[in-house]
């Protein structure tokens, strides 16, 4: 990303599938290998899942534009008054220009009214991924262990009050392997 270049923000349709499949694949290349794992979920879907996923009602998924290029994306699941990110991704070679906080905060927008909190999870060992979303108001509340990985759950409260009972939320908390 350049000086001048903006990035423009919104819903990927089912047309763009197949770059948003790419822009997936490349961004998650780097994940695999810090986790030895090449078949984490964002490598192995294909492209007629994703289309499924792009057309279920309970997710969000958005895109952020250079021009006519995807160079990012950012999936929530909805349920209850609960968001879960997921697969926020970002172009290999436009990573580090904010484009991944950018789309992190853009989509608090899309969601509705009644969600009162925003959960996020990640490889333990992604410290790069953990600081930005700290940074973005997300708290770790818990790690959790699925097969040979640890993610660390992270979740912001969209909504005045204090949180009484963390322990019921851990259990409530998504299963890695949807998102």
């Amino acid at each position: 990303m350049s000086e001048g270049d903006e990035i423009r923000i919104d819903v990927v349709s089912t047309a763009d599938a197949g770059e948003l499949l790419t822009v997936r694949r490349a961004a998650f290349v780097s994940e695999a290998q810090v986790f030895n794992d090449p078949n984490i979920p964002a490598l192995t879907q294909t492209l007629e899942e994703l289309v499924v996923d792009l057309q279920d009602g309970n997710v969000i998924t958005l895109g952020g534009w250079m021009g006519h290029r995807l160079v990012g994306s950012i999936r929530v699941g909805l349920e209850n008054g609960k968001a879960t990110i997921g697969r926020l991704a970002v172009a290999p070679d436009q990573q580090g220009h904010g484009i991944g906080t950018q789309l992190l905060f853009a989509v608090l927008a899309y969601l509705p009214e009644d969600t009162k909190e925003v959960w996020v999870f990640t490889g333990q060992n992604s410290k790069h991924n953990i600081a930005m979303y700290n940074k973005a108001g997300y708290e770790h509340q818990f790690d959790q262990v699925a097969g040979d990985l640890t993610y660390a759950y992270l979740r912001k409260v969209l909504e005045a009050g204090a949180i009484i009972d963390d322990e019921d939320d851990a259990e409530d908390a998504p299963a890695p392997s949807e998102s």
